[in-house]
């Protein structure tokens, strides 16, 4: 029981963290840097990839 309710805080806060990255990702600011510069902020993909990370280990622990 108690690595259920570990993988279920795990794919909330992965979920959290996912749009977290998206919402930077997809930011006017970071708009207007991809345009001129080609860079993702770092930020984005740090949400994005630890959300990712934390769905999957929080999956494997509902198991």
């Amino acid at each position: 029981m108690n690595n259920k309710i570990i993988g279920l805080i795990l794919i909330v806060a992965g979920v959290a963290l996912a749009l977290w990255g998206y919402n930077i990702y997809d930011a006017a600011a970071s708009q207007v840097t991809r345009a001129l510069s080609g860079d993702t902020p770092v930020k984005a993909w740090v949400g994005m990839v630890g959300g990712a990370i934390c769905i999957v280990v929080g999956l494997s622990r509902m198991r």
